[in-house]
């Protein structure tokens, strides 16, 4: 098998997970800063290896199973470190149906696979919007995760506010974007339901 460059930048967004973690808890004032860049650095290669495989047709199989599965990992790991450090219910919440709604998805599309109906549960606009309102949120919470930094400002509002409000809006999108893949694959469901 021959590796691809989207597919190494996605085996480093995997590596850099138990690396966000580690510096996540080491005990220094700088390390919430750190794994903020770090998630930074991970969300942009999310986008960097897409687009060099449509630039450069640089497709692969492997790349294509692999890709998903470490967005959900980088995200649901981020989630669960910054929930246990803001252990509120609508942190939980939100957390919850961002995780919960990826597991659903993603069996979903296997299902649809399995059918010979994946193109039916492609990624939406919508889906896309959700990244990237839940990345800049996950960027937000992790740099504002100590209390020294919550009322850091940004655009006039503290950090830790902007990202528990897009940590919202995300979760409302993956709920919209959810339902969305459930329409598109509804027809087929209610037909294999029948036979």
């Amino acid at each position: 098998m021959k590796l691809t460059v989207p597919t190494m930048l996605t085996l480093l967004r995997i590596v850099l997970i138990p690396v966000l973690v580690l510096v996540f808890y080491l005990p220094y004032n700088w390390t919430n800063f750190a794994a903020a860049l770090i998630f930074a650095f991970a969300s942009i290669t999310d986008w960097l290896d897409g687009w060099i495989a449509r630039r450069y047709n640089q497709y692969s199989a492997f790349g294509a199973f692999l890709d998903p599965v470490a967005d959900k990992l980088m995200v649901a790991v981020a989630l669960v470190i910054i929930v246990q450090s803001h252990h509120t219910i609508w942190m939980a919440l939100w957390a919850a149906v961002i995780i919960g709604r990826e597991i659903a998805v993603s069996a979903l599309r296997e299902w649809m696979a399995e059918l010979g109906q994946r193109a039916t549960v492609k990624v939406a606009s919508i889906g896309k919007i959700k990244t990237v309102v839940q990345m800049v949120a996950l960027v937000c919470l992790l740099y504002a995760v100590s209390p020294d930094q919550h009322a850091d400002p940004w655009l006039g509002r503290p950090i830790f506010v902007i990202g528990d409000w897009l940590l919202a809006a995300a979760a409302l999108l993956t709920l919209w974007s959810g339902l969305a893949y459930l329409r598109a694959a509804w027809p087929v469901l209610r037909e294999d339901a029948r036979s």
